[in-house]
Formats: C-alpha cells, structure tokens, sequence
C-alpha cells in the first residue's frame, strides 16, 4: 500500500491509515512488505503475492498476524472479506472491531454478517448498499469512502478524447465505453486491468472485437500518477457499470481531477454523481441515453467537480467519520453500535 496499480480498496486504506496519523492517532498498518505508509507497518510477507490475491490460504495466513496480541489497539478496523471478521468474532478478548463492507450484498455473505453483526461491528460505504442490508443485519453505520486530494491534479482545459478506468469485467462495461466513444466520434483511452484469468478471456471474446476499426487506445498495468494524469487530461470518464456497485472509487477520482462523469444511475452512482452539476446520470441500458450524454460533458464546470469532492468524499472526511465511529464503538461495553 498504497497499489502500484490496480487497487481501490487498497488506496482506501492507505489513505485511511496516513490521515489517521496526520489526525494524531497511532496507527499499525497490517500490510506487505514495500508499503509506504505514515503508520508503523506490520508485515506478514515481504512481498506482495499479488498473484495469489483471493487466495483463502494467503489471507487466513495475514488476518492471522494481524489479530496477533489485539489488546495493544484500542480498536481493530479490518477491510478483508470474510476471512477477516470471521476470526475477530471468535476472539473474545479483544477490543471492538469494526469491518468495512467493500463488497456488494449476496445471498453467500449475508449468512456470515448475519451471524457476526453482534461481535463485529459492520460499516457500509454507500447508503445504496446500506439500502440493501437483509432486515436481520445490524449496521454501525455509512462511511463514504474519501480521496487523498493532494494525489490528483487538477486541470480545467481537457483534452479530446474519452477515457475508461477498470477491470475487463462484464460488470464495468467497457465494451459499452467502445460503442460509446464511437457514436460520440472521439477516441476512447482504456486504463484497464487484465491480468487475471477470467479478465483475460473477458478481453479476448468481447472486448477485443468490439475495437475492431474504433478509435482505442488500450494501456495496461497503469499505476496511479499514469492514471490521474489521463483522469485529469480526459473530456469525460466513462463509467457503464452492469450492476450495482456499492461505491465506485473512479468516479470519486475522476471529479478530484475535474473531470465530469458519464454512468449508468445504478448502485451508488447517484450518491457520487450529482446530475447535471458534476456529470450525467443515464438510464441502466440506454445506450442512446449515454452517447447522448457523453456529448454534453463541456456543460459541466471542473471546479464544480472539484469542490463536490472535497465537500463529500475527500480522505481528511473519511478520516473524521470514522474516528468518530471508534470513538462509539469504545465507549460501549459490547463495542457494537447499531443504527
């Protein structure tokens, strides 16, 4: 931490644990080795095996470490997936532990937050995804997640061209970006992650021919600095997505760099986007409806985009809510707090 390249939940907590201590709180980041960070960095590998990343045996290992000797913190704030809060719950002497829900709703998850939501205390990032929470599933609260401002630069002039940042997925869309691009009649920059096997096949069957005879530029492997300067260079950032993502840290970013965004209105895309002032909010499916809107991005003022970030969803907020959700969870017995 922070990610060399791909990684939002990664920048989340890097920022989280670096403002915390800019906060005048002391901070232990559970982290791989080469982690740059403020806090004081505990590590289980030296190197990140990064190609093993949703590997049970390569978490269970380092959520292992991390919960080593837990009353030395006065709280524990694990952003792993099930693995994680899974252990916490067993431990019994311990001080509370919060757990930050990156992910969306299922019918597989819900069983597990059902039965720990009294042990563990569970915070979403979106009210969507707070909407979505089975009636049984206690929540301690929302936290949007919040930008370290000073990593992207801000620009008002753009540049001709439209830009995608994501993973070959079905979920984000971006053969649509392609369609897109090609109706508007300005070339597409694609930042996007292709390593894993599925991604891999995703890009061979479907996105590749959707570029056949299409302004595409297509980069790989992009770190943060090459990817907030294409953010901050693009007319508009294109975000299609296909289902209902809880959060959707690009838009956050996008609009830190001024930069207006074009998305589908599904997930949390509306608590990001505000239509018509930061971007345009487009029908799930109405591809007519986005080309249309992706004409329209030099309405949009870059200082608005700017300021609508800093006002909700830069990093020294982040920081501030969830100091003051510690703050709750240790002044109660159980160290759950619900809403």
């Amino acid at each position: 931490m922070p990610p060399t390249g791909y990684g939002g939940i990664e920048w989340i907590v890097a920022s989280l644990a670096d403002g915390l201590v800019d906060a005048g709180h002391e901070v232990t980041l559970a982290a791989s080795g080469g982690s740059v960070t403020r806090a004081t960095l505990e590590t289980v590998f030296d190197d990140a095996p990064s190609l093993h990343i949703g590997s049970p045996w390569y978490e269970a290992t380092h959520v292992l470490a991390a919960y080593a000797r837990p009353r030395r913190f006065d709280v524990i704030h694990d952003h792993t997936g099930a693995i994680g809060p899974a252990i916490a719950a067993g431990i019994v002497d311990r001080p509370p532990v919060l757990n930050t829900l990156h992910g969306c709703w299922t019918d597989a998850n819900a069983p597990l937050y059902r039965a720990i939501c009294d042990r563990v205390a569970l915070v979403a990032i979106s009210h969507d995804q707070a909407s979505r929470t089975p009636a049984d599933v206690q929540l301690a609260g929302v936290v949007h997640n919040g930008v370290a401002l000073e990593r992207y630069p801000f620009r008002a002039d753009k540049e001709d061209f439209l830009l995608f940042v994501g993973r070959a997925s079905a979920d984000k869309g971006p053969e649509v970006a392609i369609e897109v691009a090609d109706r508007v009649g300005l070339p597409l920059v694609m930042a996007i992650k292709v390593s894993e096997p599925l991604e891999i096949d995703y890009f061979a069957s479907m996105i590749a021919p959707a570029m056949h005879q299409v302004d595409v530029e297509v980069r790989t492997g992009v770190g943060h600095e090459e990817k907030t300067d294409l953010m901050s260079r693009a007319r508009a950032v294109l975000v299609p997505i296909r289902w209902d993502e809880p959060f959707g840290l690009v838009m956050a970013e996008a609009m830190a760099c001024g930069t207006p965004v074009v998305a589908y209105r599904r997930g949390a895309a509306p608590e990001l986007v505000r239509h018509e002032q930061t971007g345009y909010l487009v029908e799930p499916g109405d591809l007519v409806g986005f080309a249309e809107a992706a004409t329209r991005v030099g309405d949009i003022d870059a200082h608005a985009c700017r300021a609508w970030v800093e006002q909700r969803f830069s990093a020294s907020r982040m920081v501030e809510q969830y100091v003051a959700l510690y703050e709750r969870l240790v002044a109660r017995p159980t160290g759950v707090e619900t809403t």
